[in-house]
């Protein structure tokens, strides 16, 4: 079963560093071909770690919606 949440990238606003692929507990969350951080919707659990690592603050937290 998925998680009721997930991680959310503001591709705009990427850097691209990786910090958040580093602190991403599922390996869900990384960088694309250097370009920008992509979630993994399946393997996300919406823990948040990815979020507090950003340093441009570009990652967010959201409610999945239910279908």
């Amino acid at each position: 079963m998925k998680s009721k949440r997930y991680a959310r990238v503001d591709q705009k606003r990427c850097v691209s560093c990786g910090a958040c692929a580093r602190e991403c507990p599922k390996a869900a969350i990384f960088v694309w071909k250097g370009c920008y951080a992509k979630t993994d919707q399946d393997k996300c659990v919406g823990c948040g770690k990815c979020a507090k690592a950003c340093p441009a603050d570009c990652i967010t937290i959201e409610e999945r919606e239910e279908r």
